[in-house]
């Protein structure tokens, strides 16, 4: 109930920004918000069936602009002057241009106020705990104001980070009408949920990260698909792209900490069912099951 409460009063201080100015200059790729700090949870992540709405980071002292841009906003977690409800604590909000918005929440202390100009990779600020944190570190969003959605910050950063591990594919499995999970390869005919427990590319020590995009096929044939670039909210409801359009996020992360990747139906005979999952260079990791179905 409080994490879904957090993510409405998020969205409700992100539509301050939408009428917000923007700068000539063009985006380019932003840089890391940190040189020390460890990246623990990646966009997309299944946060005990919510999803994470950006990067959150542990440890580090100095927070920097990932981009040139000009402060729109910014609270410490002392400042009684703001009348905005904050489960981000001390935070800052940098305008982009070109609709795009970076917030670095969570702080210790915000260092640049007021409407200012902060240059790439400036120290705008110092991690901590504040808001509804308890570890030292910082939350990283990227906002886009024109399509009301959040965008995977890999998506624009520079992807030059060093110690990644490879993708992995943890677990596969399926899921019956009743809600029981099925292990054996031999199955009754009938509809099954594939649920995909998978972990991207993350720096030595960090926590499970949610890849780029997970594809699901049967006898070779795409059945489902999930795509970790925006999520997109509608009338308060947070919306992920699921195969050939956008669906509830709860409907995908309800099985933490697996994500609902298809829902299909098989029918009787040899059936081969494909999981690919993709990290943000494009890597691949594929698993395949042969069932039988009786």
């Amino acid at each position: 109930m409080m994490i879904r409460r957090a993510l409405k009063i998020s969205a409700v201080i992100f539509a301050v920004f939408i009428t917000a100015g923007s700068l000539s200059d063009t985006l380019d790729a932003m840089n890391w918000p940190s040189q020390e700090a460890v990246l623990i949870r990646n966009f997309g992540s299944n946060n005990r069936g919510n999803p994470v709405l950006g990067m959150i980071f542990e440890g580090g002292t100095e927070v920097l602009a990932a981009e040139k841009g000009e402060v729109i906003f910014s609270r410490n977690r002392n400042d009684a002057a703001s009348r905005l409800p904050s489960p981000l604590g001390a935070w800052v909000a940098v305008d982009h241009g070109d609709g795009l918005i970076s917030i670095y929440s969570r702080l210790a202390e915000v260092e640049s106020v007021g409407h200012t100009v902060v240059e790439k990779q400036q120290t705008i600020a110092s991690s901590g705990a504040s808001g509804w944190s308890s570890r030292n570190g910082f939350y990283f969003i990227v906002f886009d104001r024109r399509e009301r959605r959040w965008v995977n910050p890999a998506m624009i950063i520079t992807p030059a980070r060093e110690n990644t591990r490879p993708l992995q594919i943890i677990s596969v499995n399926l899921r019956n009408a009743q809600g029981q999970i099925v292990q054996s390869p031999a199955l009754s005919q009938g509809r099954y949920t594939v649920l995909v427990n998978a972990a991207g590319s993350s720096a030595p020590g960090a926590q499970q990260q949610a890849p780029q995009r997970i594809v699901c096929s049967v006898n070779g044939a795409e059945a489902g698909s999930i795509n970790f670039e925006t999520i997109s909210a509608r009338d308060g409801v947070l919306l992920i792209y699921h195969r050939n359009g956008l669906v509830p996020a709860r409907q995908i992360y309800s099985a933490f900490p697996s994500f609902e990747t298809a829902d299909v139906f098989l029918t009787r005979g040899l059936v081969t069912l494909e999981v690919i999952v993709q990290d943000i260079t494009g890597n691949p990791r594929s698993v395949v099951r042969y069932l039988t179905v009786n």
